[in-house]
């Protein structure tokens, strides 16, 4: 299979991306667009003429508010949209919890929130989505861990908060994976992205020593920006290239860099280099996985 190529480059802006598109009529949600790369997304996606809804715990001016950790929070979102859809940008998620936290349904919090609120959503809007696109924003962390069927939920072995992130980020993809497969023949396109390093409201659970191995705090706490880091504009280009470029159209089941060109397909675990591992777009752990997150939705109180 041939990878995808774009003109757009690292440092590539949202607005570069869709300069001279014009979105009037389309109406798009972003999950986590009050700050960061949402708000990013939901600013350039704005000027180019989408309708944006900004999918958050506590919105403004009466909207139903959006938890992705609870699943009775999800369904009232999706049962309160009315009319078609165009995109849903799968942006909303936190990073390495310290300690284990498990969401009101029993499943390990990061995997709740950064995966199985977001199937929850986009299943409960297929209907409303005709010909639109999902975009699953994923991380290069994924390249860290498969998804631990036998134990996702860190009951019984040993919670380590990159592992339980890199869970959910390769579930992220293996969702996008699943979507591009089972909804083609509708029409429906769905593709993962990996932003690159940006400084957002996602590290608030960083210790200082993390941040500092980053090259992203000096010594007396201030926030340093290294070179290879990006600006949230520039983070949110690929979440709007996928989600409206005309580039893009007809495309499913891909995984793009944050370079704005698809990756190639690499082994995953340590020293694997830049792509997306194998085990995140392996078709078989996506029907696993979309079958344990449909059982959750069946009977969301299961775990205690």
């Amino acid at each position: 299979m041939t990878l995808i190529t774009t003109p757009f480059t690292a440092h590539s802006t949202a607005a570069d991306v869709l300069e001279g598109v014009d979105l009037t009529g389309k109406r798009m949600i972003v999950t986590g667009g009050a700050s960061g790369l949402g708000a990013a997304a939901a600013k350039a996606l704005t000027d180019a003429g989408a309708e944006v809804t900004i999918a958050v715990r506590n919105p403004a001016g009466g909207a139903p508010g959006l938890d992705l950790a609870d699943l009775g929070s999800v369904r009232r979102f999706a049962d309160a949209w009315d009319g078609p859809l165009d995109a849903v940008i799968a942006n909303a998620g936190i990073m390495a919890l310290p300690h284990r936290a498990l969401a009101p349904n029993g499943w390990e919090l990061q995997l709740a929130t950064n995966f199985l609120g977001h199937f929850a959503l986009i299943t409960g809007l297929r209907e409303h989505l005709g010909g639109g696109r999902v975009v699953m924003v994923s991380s290069g962390a994924h390249l860290g861990s498969p998804v631990h069927f036998d134990d996702p939920h860190f009951e019984r072995r040993a919670y380590d908060p990159w592992s339980a992130y890199a869970q959910s980020k390769t579930a992220d993809v293996l969702l996008a994976t699943a979507i591009g497969r089972r909804w083609r023949a509708d029409g429906i396109t769905a593709n993962a992205m990996n932003p690159g390093y940006i400084h957002t409201n996602l590290q608030r659970h960083l210790d200082d020593a993390t941040m500092r191995a980053l090259g992203a705090m000096d010594d007396d706490g201030n926030l340093l920006t290294p070179g290879y880091y990006k600006t949230p504009e520039q983070g949110a280009s690929t979440e709007v290239l996928l989600a409206a470029s005309p580039l893009l159209a007809g495309v499913t089941g891909r995984y793009f860099t944050e370079d704005n060109q698809e990756a190639p397909t690499v082994a995953g675990g340590s020293g694997s280099g830049p792509g997306v591992a194998g085990w995140a777009v392996d078709p078989a752990a996506a029907d696993r996985l979309w079958d344990l997150a449909a059982a959750a939705l069946a009977e969301p109180a299961r775990r205690r």
